[in-house]
């Protein structure tokens, strides 16, 4: 069925980081696309180390990427027009409308950019979609009453203000504080954009919901904004996330009743999606740690990408944990580094052009034999390969700053172009360019399968599991929200 009303777009904005406004936003998309829509997200500006490419060969924030697959569409760079990737505590790559446009360090962003021309950017992407979908589902970032930020606000309430969008502001209950946090945000405000809060949803609740009925009349009394609904808190619905906040949640150590899989934990870490598919297998215990002792235990190491490879480097020999990866592929174990893992694995990482910084050459750990040389082009492209020898391609994508070049092993993948990709040194230690290489069965079958360890994958379809969660994600929200509120504010 195909819903042909014309509804505005919607914002969700927040109290603070992590208060959920990505999920929420996901289930409303799925929500919307379930009511016969055709709605499609949107953020301004994002900072993640968590990107994905576009089919158009562009670069956007991976949760942008989920949310446009809670929507039943393809991702297009347009839906998060400006993304910011740390490169170090101080510096971000600054990615417009799905291109590098180089590193800035935070207060040249914030003080020397200029805020109406990025702002009419994110803008022009925004009036793209909402020329084709319907609604556009928008997202804010942080908080909304950060007072020293508002004139610089490219991507919250000034994002409102210019599309008309009603606003649904979300708080995190089990932070506690809640409401404060509710009340000085929309008292905050100016007027004409306090206008625009239609509504409050809170987030994380534990425990019997209607104990809170009084808290929402508070709510309401205090804001004079109806609270439009409480979200219990979940653990069973899994929904990919950008925020390396979540990583906090997944460090942990070895179970004595599972395939033991180690993802060292770099400082400068991306994409840790990459490993998703692996963590919802029944078999598998998977955690992250900088912890040498825990990623000696393991059965299987993986060493994921990296936004700065030369300065994780160092790190992985200040720490140790060099030398327990080295250890590893010494004791027979399996190892296999993707992107800047694949880079950290090799036997030396070159920067002549300075883009990471100041050290020209470092050596990596010499497992794979590859060189490589950074430089200022990033590669960015979905593709479809054929593992080792499997006849049956499957499907990954490349967001890199660099080139590897072999001087032994074979490559692990063919593209569909007829390219190659990565470096085979033996079923036991390979390194790739392509994240979501382990989305795919095949390639989790011959990895387990070499390393003698026994998981059923054929049993585990991710992709009909994504799309389960997306429609449980939906339930549970469309259950606790006034959903006939929704869509009055949303019409009249």
């Amino acid at each position: 069925m195909t819903n042909t009303k014309r509804l505005k777009p919607i914002l969700f904005v927040g109290t603070g980081s992590d208060v959920g406004k990505s999920v929420i936003n996901a289930a409303f998309c799925r929500i919307f696309l379930q009511d016969g829509y055709s709605p499609a997200p949107f953020k301004a500006q994002n900072m993640s180390l968590n990107s994905y490419a576009s089919a158009e060969g562009l670069e956007l924030g991976r949760a942008q990427a989920v949310q446009a697959e809670a929507c039943g569409i393809p991702c297009l760079s347009a839906m998060n027009p400006i993304l910011l990737k740390p490169t170090s505590d101080q510096k971000a790559q600054l990615v417009l409308n799905g291109k590098p446009m180089g590193d800035q360090s935070a207060r040249d962003y914030f003080l020397k950019t200029d805020r109406d021309f990025l702002f009419s950017e994110a803008i022009k992407a925004w009036r793209s979609l909402d020329e084709k979908y319907n609604p556009i589902v928008m997202e804010g970032a942080g908080s909304i009453s950060e007072l020293n930020l508002w004139d610089k606000d490219i991507t919250n309430m000034r994002v409102a203000l210019e599309t008309g969008s009603p606003t649904i502001l979300i708080a995190d209950i089990d932070r506690g504080g809640v409401f404060g946090s509710v009340y000085g945000t929309i008292k905050l405000l100016p007027e004409a954009e306090r206008k625009l809060i239609k509504g409050i949803l809170i987030n994380k609740f534990r425990g019997d919901i209607s104990l809170f009925d009084d808290g929402r009349k508070m709510l309401e009394e205090l804001t004079g904004i109806p609270v439009i609904g409480v979200v219990p808190y979940f653990r069973d619905i899994h929904i990919e996330q950008e925020d390396s906040v979540v990583i906090d949640y997944k460090r942990g150590s070895t179970d004595a009743g599972k395939i033991n899989v180690a993802v060292v934990l770099l400082r400068h870490m991306s994409n840790f999606t990459d490993f998703n598919m692996l963590e919802r297998m029944p078999e598998v215990n998977l955690y992250y740690s900088a912890n040498p002792a825990e990623i000696a235990k393991a059965d299987l190491v993986l060493v994921p990408g990296s936004k700065n490879t030369i300065s994780d480097l160092v790190y992985l020999r200040e720490r140790g944990l060099a030398k327990t990866i080295i250890q590893a592929t010494e004791a027979g174990k399996g190892v296999y580094g993707i992107c800047g893992g694949y880079q950290i694995l090799g036997e030396e990482i070159r920067d002549p052009d300075h883009v990471e910084g100041d050290v020209e050459m470092m050596p990596g750990l010499g497992l794979l034999p590859v060189i490589t040389t950074l430089s200022k082009e990033k590669r960015t492209v979905q593709t479809r390969f054929r593992f080792q020898h499997q006849k049956e391609y499957g499907t990954g994508y490349e967001i890199h700053m660099g080139q590897t070049r072999l001087l032994g092993g074979t490559p692990l993948c063919t593209l569909e172009d007829g390219s190659t990709d990565g470096c085979l040194v033996s079923p036991k230690l390979w390194g790739t360019y392509l994240h979501g290489i382990l989305d795919n069965k095949a390639v989790l079958e011959e990895m387990l399968k070499a390393n003698q360890l026994k998981a059923d994958v054929a049993e585990f379809d991710y992709n009909a599991f994504k799309e389960e969660q997306y429609n449980k994600l939906a339930a549970l929200v469309r259950a606790n929200i006034d959903m006939d509120y929704v869509y009055s504010i949303l019409t009249e």
